[in-house]
């Protein structure tokens, strides 16, 4: 049975255009896979904390060496990380802020990046044979010939992370230009519409 994780960020609930592209995505993925096990991560309901000075003692703790607050301090980390672990397909939905990835979507990423967990304790990526799917909103447009392509540093990020943890097929449907959703524009169902070939051979 396919395993998929989703995982949101935006704070907008029902005017989320990468919420919005997350139905659309799952409309066909489910009709791929219709027994499919599917978990939803929001991390705009439960943001995961900064990594602060407790987590970091505890991290750089050898498991047999931490105390009970210790391992405390990286119960959330480890819930994190196992649905990772446990999942087969990665979608991560988000918007765009200020060309990179908001708050939240960071924090999960500090949570997750973990020696011994999902990278071998000599740097090597343990989660092999994953796939992931960027779910991209974006007010402006960063796809080919557009004049701040190099400001693309969102996926770019992602895909090195990703990367670096060993999820490496990675692919990205980029919800460019929809500020024309937000300024009425243009509907979300039009905007969809213009995205659903992607999403549909994403959601596989």
């Amino acid at each position: 049975m396919t395993k998929l994780l989703i995982v949101e960020t935006s704070a907008r609930g029902e005017r989320s255009v990468s919420r919005a592209m997350t139905q659309r995505f799952l409309t066909h993925w489910r009709a791929r896979h219709p027994v499919g096990a599917i978990v939803r991560r929001d991390l705009a309901a439960a943001p995961p904390p900064f990594v602060d000075g407790e987590w970091l003692r505890a991290y750089l703790t050898p498991p047999p060496q931490q105390d009970a607050a210790m391992r405390q301090a990286l119960a959330l980390s480890d819930t994190l990380v196992a649905e990772l672990q446990d999942a087969d397909h990665l979608v991560l939905a988000t918007p765009v802020y200020n060309y990179n990835v908001p708050a939240a979507l960071k924090s999960w990423i500090d949570h997750i990046v973990r020696k011994g967990l999902t990278l071998g304790l000599d740097g090597a990526p343990l989660l092999l044979g994953k796939r992931a799917t960027l779910l991209m909103a974006s007010g402006g447009s960063y796809g080919k010939g557009s004049p701040i392509r190099e400001r693309d540093i969102a996926t770019q990020y992602l895909r090195l992370i990703l990367g670096v943890i060993g999820i490496t097929d990675v692919t990205v449907v980029a919800g460019g230009g929809a500020k024309a959703v937000d300024l009425g524009e243009r509907s979300m169902d039009d905007f969809l519409a213009s995205l659903d070939g992607e999403l549909g051979r994403r959601g596989r």
